[in-house]
């Protein structure tokens, strides 16, 4: 999945193995372990590439992609809250409706 995604970006962007290489002072022959599958580029060099191709770490990595809040600002007991209504509409969604 990530050797993939590397490559279909770098291609995208119009990058040379050897330019992508440069602009993250690696070897040419990294990059080509990289999208060959060989290796996988460090947690260091996943982030540089998300900046450099203005896409995620969650997306070079192939994560489902899933929805978040922030929870930023509420004390511990809001929180809580949030989290029992997550629960309370979960469960909700999983019952099966009448016939």
């Amino acid at each position: 999945m990530v050797a993939y995604r590397i490559k279909m970006l770098r291609e995208q962007a119009g990058l040379t193995q050897s330019a992508l290489a440069k602009k993250l002072c690696v070897t040419r022959s990294g990059v080509n372990a990289w999208e060959l599958g060989i290796s996988v580029p460090s947690t260091q060099f996943i982030v540089e590439l998300a900046l450099l191709f203005h896409v995620s770490t969650d997306f070079l990595l192939g994560v489902e992609q899933t929805d978040s809040i922030s929870l930023q600002g509420l004390d511990e007991a809001d929180v809580l809250v949030v989290q029992k209504l997550v629960e309370h509409l979960r469960a909700k969604n999983e019952k099966p409706e009448p016939v």
